[in-house]
């Protein structure tokens, strides 16, 4: 088991190694139009494909985004750098997110910090969280190492040529389940940001209201 471990760690840490996150100096700083924002970012993000036929990025879903107020509009049909760190962030959080839950956190940042010339930028904000990225992926290892083990320790009383399907089987069941308890948590962070949003916006207009009657 301690040999199993070991090689399947060994084998993670190879793939993680092949979908390492993309870095801005490697983001054109020139305008780019769609067809080259979704050539780059397929180019980019091949390895974390699932399938080869799979689509990373395609001018219908930048569309999509734009109409739902995720992504700010190209400028004479060209995309920044700073689009592209959007797309970014939209591309790593939808396959757990709801659209309004994206827009719920995206769109504080994009308001205050795209397009900004004077301060922090969209660039600053992306530098900053992955760079997280290294320190995360070792802690990520060390909690599957332990999992892959539990997992492997299961079913002992069990047919011999059923152990391994149900050893994935429990492995997987471990995953899932803390991807189930991060997402809830995720969604109740988001649920909490929306009402305090909401909060903050009845008390600003409930204060002009009252401005308003004082002065009559």
């Amino acid at each position: 088991m301690e040999n199993d471990v070991k090689e399947f760690l060994k084998a993670l840490q190879k793939k993680l190694k092949t979908i390492d996150y993309i870095k801005t100096e490697d983001i054109p700083n020139i305008g780019l139009y769609m067809d080259q924002v979704t050539t780059f970012m397929d180019e980019q993000l091949a390895a974390s494909k699932r399938y080869e036929s799979d689509k990373i990025l395609t001018k219908t879903m930048i569309n999509n985004y734009a109409k739902n107020n995720l992504l700010p509009s190209p400028d004479k049909k060209k995309y920044s750098k700073e689009h592209v760190l959007t797309l970014l962030f939209i591309y790593y959080f939808k396959n757990i997110l709801s659209i309004n839950d994206i827009r719920s956190i995206l769109n504080p940042l994009t308001e205050k910090y795209f397009g900004n010339d004077d301060g922090f930028t969209m660039q600053d904000v992306y530098t900053e969280v992955f760079s997280l990225e290294a320190e995360e992926s070792k802690k990520l290892l060390k909690d599957l190492g332990k999992k892959y083990k539990i997992a492997g320790e299961t079913f002992e009383d069990f047919p011999d040529e059923d152990q391994k399907f149900l050893h994935t089987f429990s492995f997987i069941c471990m995953l899932s389940f803390d991807v189930y308890i991060k997402k809830m948590l995720i969604e109740r962070m988001i649920d909490n940001l929306n009402e305090e949003e909401a909060s903050s916006h009845e008390n600003t207009h409930s204060g002009k209201e009252s401005k308003k009657t004082g002065s009559k």
